[in-house]
């Protein structure tokens, strides 16, 4: 019996002591720094954050690699070989991940960036577009051939890159051997749409606006929020959506089933045409497959709703226009009934939008776009 009580006391000891290290009590001992919590993430999965006292962070990037944010003016820890400390204050760093511009431009931090490897002509983002123009953010190459001499002129503190930087894998060596950390953007790989989006608290972290990401994700998830309320959202009978774009050799780009677009079609209440068994999807990690139009037609030619993917080759502003294009598209009901719609030039770039495209498929599956509802990323064409 005494046995017994001393175990239970002990049990007891060890509950005590692991609640008092943190939320998240696996997180990794650094130094002799106490872990103090972990960043709440609802939807994101590429990426967690573990804090420490002394305003320490410790990020980790899925499949990557662990980055220690160490606050300005604090002393960087002992045992750090195997993690890439990054120093605040974070105010010239060199972006080449679009994806991201859109996320740290949502929590006024653009004037953090110093650099781009997106030319001038490929933004469609007015806050971006404008700084370049007037100098504040400058063009340094492509990712795959940045101007080292330009970014290290700039005392760049951090290169944000997309996952392209693995098929260069020379390019992050030397920009690492320069003394610049490379931070890998994995966005695009978040199962769930708002995933995408939950990546601004990372930059609202690295930037200094924790509580100004905060409240822009708090926002946009609220408006995801009411989508999922609306009955018309849950409906077991759910409007069919086709989504493509013709490419120059005829073929139609489709989504593959379970991407995040058709995941974006279910979340606002509707079903995506395609479905794994419909499609012989290959093994890679392309969101995307092409499909003779005899197939496309076979499948989609029912569908209630179209949208045209108009970001690769440009927005449409009629429906003639996308008959150009295949005029066996006529036969279409969605563009017999007027149910066809387009994209604009800036919805893959615009990720701070995520919830809003999600709203703006849900108010056309409702037929409800249009008149005082303006669509923020569809345009009907007629």
């Amino acid at each position: 019996m005494k046995r017994k009580i001393i175990a239970f006391l002990l049990l007891i000891c060890v509950c005590c002591l692991c609640a008092c290290t943190g939320e998240k009590t696996n997180a990794p001992a650094l130094s002799d720094m106490t872990v103090t919590g972990s960043m709440e993430l609802k939807y994101a999965e590429q990426f967690s954050v573990d804090y420490y006292d002394g305003s320490y962070a410790l990020i980790k990037i899925k499949n990557d690699r662990s980055f220690l944010l160490v606050p300005e003016g604090k002393d960087v820890p002992d045992g750090m070989e195997e993690i890439t400390v990054i120093r605040q204050p974070l105010d010239n760093i060199y972006v080449a991940a679009s994806s991201a511009m859109d996320l740290i431009d949502g929590i006024g931090r653009l004037g953090c960036v110093a650099m781009t490897s997106t030319s001038l002509n490929d933004w469609n983002l007015p806050n971006v577009i404008a700084a370049i123009e007037n100098g504040s953010m400058l063009y340094a190459g492509k990712y795959s051939s940045p101007d080292y001499e330009l970014i290290l002129s700039e005392r760049c503190s951090l290169a944000l890159e997309s996952t392209m930087i693995y098929h260069s894998p020379d390019i992050k060596e030397q920009l690492e051997n320069l003394g610049i950390p490379v931070m890998v953007e994995r966005s695009s790989y978040e199962p769930h749409p708002l995933g995408r989006l939950e990546w601004i608290k990372l930059y609202g972290l690295l930037m200094g606006a924790e509580e100004e990401a905060e409240a822009f994700f708090s926002e946009k998830e609220k408006l995801f929020a009411d989508i999922l309320a609306d009955e018309a959202a849950v409906e077991e009978k759910r409007k069919t959506v086709a989504f493509f774009y013709i490419s120059s050799n005829g073929y139609v780009n489709v989504r593959k089933p379970g991407d995040y677009i058709s995941k974006m079609i279910e979340l606002a209440g509707g079903r995506y045409i395609f479905s794994s068994d419909d499609l012989d999807t290959d093994e890679n990690e392309l969101s995307t497959m092409n499909l003779q139009m005899e197939i496309f037609y076979e499948k989609a030619k029912d569908a209630d709703i179209i949208i045209y993917n108009s970001t690769i080759d440009g927005e449409l502003q009629t429906l003639e226009q996308l008959l150009d294009k295949s005029s066996i598209l006529a036969d279409f009901k969605a563009v017999k009934e007027g149910n066809v719609w387009c994209t604009g030039k800036n919805m893959y770039q615009q990720t701070t939008g995520t919830a809003d495209m999600i709203h703006d498929i849900h108010m056309v599956i409702k037929g409800e776009a249009g008149g005082e509802k303006k669509t923020q990323f569809l345009q009907k064409l007629e």
